[in-house]
């Protein structure tokens, strides 16, 4: 039975007894919490992929106790690390009188061995232990092995229990840790600079989000979490930064599903003298580079799907994609009378805010996201969804913007930025606008941002990533709260 699931007298039982034997060692002055180091030298995994050079050395390993057979004289038990398990032998004539302290020992303590290394008849590699210090006395006890931690809502909950007993967690946030590390190589590689910006921010821009507001009373302003990184990277730009980086932690004030989390881990990067063609060639190199490195193919599993990221990534304008998809071409609907009635014979719900490029962005949402499962760049979005991006000199009712579809997910959303301050600022204008008619998303016009545009900012190429989507699509995991060690979570009543 698992533990959690025990009835709360026996659980308790169990916490007495723990307690209990905790009390026995302190009374004998073997106070497990006042042991202040160990010295580790090897780790499992070390040990055992180097068995051929480490057979008959003495190593000395530490972890929490998962397994405990004991045999009369002589026990086995399994230490596990950060790096994975590793069998460890213990016996009588080693340990001595400390042989009956060990065998004391209860499944989750932590324990640190020191001994030689050697491998059994069955072909396992085993720290022979020569000597045996119990570091931490676990408290409260695992759940039972066999079933693990399999309530959802605990496991995100105490993320702490969950990477003990499932291992496949464990590797998932290893994976996580090294896309981002990897990211940071491949960028740094092209001449990338990675920078920090403010989180904190009277005007929360860049971004159709709702910001979480607060109040810094040392100045007495309202203030902001950001909700994006672009209006700060670009004012860099101006400052002949030329290319710049930033990751880090995001906050949008809006609900919470598999896909969205409150706070989240965004990538922008913005490169001066290039445009979104750019950002589409640095996207799919960086991706198949991703694949490549971490996951060891080019073509990966995600959810059941097979997914190539080996060969080229399809280019699809918004237009095409609708037409394809939703048997529509925008190209010959010439008003918003045309737009609108085309959505109410589609039973598509149009507010009276919504302009012609608004119709047709919800059209794509509507008949295109869901079948966009291969690597596909959706570009040239209507102006009206895109009130910081460069308009198409072909086109000015387009935009030059893309967003890279993944399974049918936006995996980024890049821009030939918008550098024209006198544009800019008749689009913040209509921003303006569209918040005081009660839009909370709508972006604010921005005083500051507008003068780094009038000292000149270059020609750009910028975009930005969804980390957490990133690591979903990588380490095949359906749920953001899979990815982000610590979610949010409704509070517990």
């Amino acid at each position: 039975m698992n533990e959690e699931l025990k009835p709360a007298q026996e659980l308790s039982e169990i916490l007495q007894v723990r307690r209990d034997k905790l009390a026995a060692l302190q009374a004998a002055g073997s106070d497990p919490f006042q042991i202040t180091k160990f010295d580790v030298s090897h780790h499992s995994r070390e040990v055992v992929e180097n068995y051929a050079s480490l057979e008959g050395k003495t190593v000395s390993i530490a972890g929490r106790m998962m397994v405990k057979r004991v045999m009369g004289k002589a026990s086995f038990c399994k230490i596990q690390d950060r790096e994975g398990m590793i069998q460890c032998y213990v016996s009588r004539d080693d340990l001595g009188e400390d042989y009956a302290a060990f065998k004391k020992l209860d499944i989750g303590d932590i324990v640190g061995v020191t001994g030689f290394v050697f491998q059994t008849k069955t072909g396992e590699v085993t720290v022979h232990a020569e000597k045996l210090t119990l570091l931490s006395k676990s408290l409260k006890p695992l759940p039972e092995k066999f079933h693990g931690l399999t309530d959802v809502d605990v496991r995100y909950r105490q993320r702490y229990v969950d990477l003990i007993v499932n291992p496949e967690v464990r590797d998932t946030f290893i994976k996580r840790s090294q896309i981002i590390s990897e990211i940071r190589r491949f960028l740094d590689a092209r001449g990338f600079m990675e920078v920090e910006t403010p989180m904190l921010v009277s005007n929360a821009g860049g971004a159709a989000a709702r910001p979480f507001e607060t109040h810094y009373n040392a100045l007495d302003e309202d203030v902001r979490l950001r909700i994006s990184l672009e209006l700060y990277l670009k004012r860099l730009i101006v400052g002949g930064l030329e290319k710049v980086y930033e990751i880090g932690r995001v906050f949008r004030n809006e609900g919470l599903d598999t896909r969205h989390n409150p706070e989240f881990t965004l990538m922008e990067l913005y490169q001066a003298y290039t445009d979104y063609n750019g950002m589409m060639d640095l996207t799919e190199a960086m991706f198949r580079h991703l694949a490549e490195v971490v996951c060891g193919t080019t073509t990966i599993t995600y959810q059941g799907t097979e997914i190539d990221l080996g060969k080229p990534f399809e280019r699809l304008t918004m237009t095409e994609a609708v037409k394809r998809w939703g048997g529509v071409d925008f190209d010959t609907v010439s008003t918003l009378e045309e737009a609108r009635a085309l959505a109410r014979e589609r039973g598509i719900e149009v507010a009276e805010r919504h302009e012609k490029g608004d119709i047709l962005n919800l059209f794509f949402e509507t008949y295109c996201e869901e079948k966009l499962i291969q690597p596909v760049f959706i570009m040239d979005h209507p102006i009206e969804i895109s009130p910081l991006t460069k308009k198409k000199p072909s086109d000015p009712s387009k935009v030059e913007r893309f967003e890279l579809f993944i399974y049918g997910r936006e995996m980024c959303n890049a821009y030939s930025e918008l550098n024209d301050p006198i544009d800019q600022r008749a689009r913040f204008a209509a921003q303006d606008a569209l918040a005081a008619a009660g839009d909370a998303e709508a972006n604010h016009t921005d005083e500051d941002f507008l003068n780094a545009l009038e000292i000149g900012m270059p020609p750009t190429g910028g975009i930005g990533y969804g980390i957490d989507r990133l690591v979903m699509l990588l380490t095949d995991s359906p749920s953001i709260r899979d990815v982000l060690l610590f979610p949010t979570m409704k509070p517990l009543d």
